[in-house]
């Protein structure tokens, strides 16, 4: 059976220097990482998204990737790692394209800066008492982490709370959200600090100039570091690379996507065909059962003419 979509999937389109535009995009691996690996920007940032009580002072970049507990487990490979000067560990996450079980991969990716933190022996003559340092793991996606829509309710806060009273079980892990989708301001429209932020990641590489709102020294920078003009030609080249494996990603999985909107068009016509068929022979059965009724009568009606009128030569008188 041949089963159509009106969904069509287009070939992955390859980057050349001719399609840059004048800043790069943030929602590139090697964008998002040029501009946030740098120290005051990611200060800013983190500042900004989370408040956290006294601020944040200082910050070093961790280790990226972080191996399992044994050789056979799958290694953690993070964008960004951010250690505070009080010890809080942050992950700093951007997700382009949707990406199947993506709440699964966050509390996995969380669950490793937990386990990181686990001590084996003693530390200074004593053993691990199981304290754990407050973990953040920030993702910033360009998809909607569920089918729920909260209008204009972009960043959201999750944390692990007693269903009934809400009373917060641990305040030592919390889980923030970006949903560029759900941030539809226009740059006139951009006012907080955090608006800037979200309007910047979303829309850096479709602005032609520096606009008036972000002439702040740390957004200056970024604007600067974001320039292709002032890039290395490695680094372009880094930066195009960055380009098509985006396109690549996404185009595999909107062939995904199709194939498995193809398999459930095929599975609910053959859903159709089989109740069809079903009703059909429901139906026959039925006027079968009507048929046996109705014979029974009949035959029942013959059997009283004989028992009144008896039979002549085997037919009824």
């Amino acid at each position: 059976m041949a089963v159509k979509t009106k969904r069509t999937v287009k070939q992955p389109k390859k980057y050349t220097k001719q399609d840059l535009s004048i800043y790069i995009n943030l929602l590139t691996d090697f964008g998002f990482k040029r501009v946030f690996g740098i120290k005051e920007v990611m200060l800013n940032f983190l500042n900004t998204v989370l408040n956290i009580e006294g601020g944040i002072t200082d910050l070093t970049y961790g280790n990226v990737e972080i191996l399992g507990l044994t050789k056979n487990d799958r290694k953690a490979i993070f964008d960004l790692i951010c250690i505070t000067g009080n010890g809080e560990r942050i992950i700093v996450e951007i997700q382009n394209i949707e990406q199947e079980h993506y709440r699964d991969r966050m509390l996995v990716y969380a669950s490793q800066l937990i386990q990181e933190q686990n001590v084996k022996g003693k530390v200074n003559n004593k053993y691990w008492n199981f304290k754990l340092d407050p973990i953040y793991s920030i993702n910033i996606m360009n998809f909607l982490l569920g089918k729920k829509k909260r209008p204009n309710k972009y960043l959201t806060q999750w944390q692990l709370k007693e269903l009934d009273t809400n009373e917060v079980l641990y305040d030592k892990l919390t889980f923030v959200c970006i949903e560029l989708p759900l941030f539809s301001k226009k740059l006139r429209g951009v006012k907080t600090a955090l608006e800037q932020w979200i309007f910047l990641i979303k829309s850096l590489h479709e602005l032609k100039n520096i606009p008036k709102k972000y002439k702040t020294e740390i957004f200056q920078k970024i604007f600067e570091m974001a320039k292709i003009a002032k890039m290395s030609k490695e680094d372009v080249k880094k930066y195009i690379k960055s380009l098509n494996d985006m396109s690549l990603v996404e185009y595999e999985i909107n062939r995904r996507d199709i194939a498995i909107e193809k398999r459930d068009i095929a599975i609910a016509a053959i859903r159709a065909e089989r109740d069809i068929a079903w009703n059909t022979i429901v139906g026959l059965q039925s006027n079968n059962a009507a048929l046996q009724s109705n014979n029974a009568a009949l035959q029942n009606q013959i059997e009283e003419y004989k028992r009144r009128y008896g039979q002549l030569n085997g037919k009824m008188i």
